[in-house]
């Protein structure tokens, strides 16, 4: 009996171990949002993890025997965990990191200030030396249409 207690308290913290997992695939995707392809992605990692918990614990505990009591057990973990402490730690986590984020962007904003003024500085200097070259080909080539019209021209004139 004492076995089966333990059992069903390992099933119990399992089922709030996943869910406080998934809480972080949560809070992840909240701080820092993508697409579908990815959220889907991190759903197949997370059920293949939550499958090899499930498994490992069956096979240490009952010798791989499917037990109802410790499925009832993490359902209940699950449940209690979500009642109580999900909606809170999602919420409230995200909102920290994010603030947390937003800090460093602002301080490496400013640190990669003068390198940013730099590189604009580079582009509008490209810029310039891509439209001058570019005058200078319309140059030349006016230039070179206007001597293969002459040259047109005489080669006319002397046939």
């Amino acid at each position: 009996m004492a076995n089966e207690n333990a059992f069903l308290l390992y099933a119990l913290v399992m089922g709030i171990f996943v869910t406080f997992v998934y809480d972080i695939l949560r809070i992840m995707r909240r701080v820092f949002p993508h697409g579908s392809v990815l959220t889907a992605l991190e759903d197949l990692g997370f059920w293949v993890y939550c499958a090899a918990e499930v498994f490992l614990l069956m096979y240490r505990m009952s010798d791989g025997m499917l037990r109802w009591f410790a499925v009832l057990g993490a359902m209940v973990g699950i449940i209690v965990y979500k009642k109580l402490v999900s909606s809170w730690f999602v919420k409230y986590t995200a909102l920290l990191l994010g603030k947390a984020l937003e800090i460093v962007r602002r301080v490496l904003g400013v640190f990669f200030a003068p390198v940013r003024f730099v590189l604009h500085r580079i582009g509008q200097t490209a810029q310039r030396a891509k439209k001058q070259a570019a005058r200078h080909r319309h140059k030349v080539k006016k230039v070179f249409k206007k001597k293969l019209t002459f040259l047109l021209k005489v080669l006319k004139m002397t046939m």
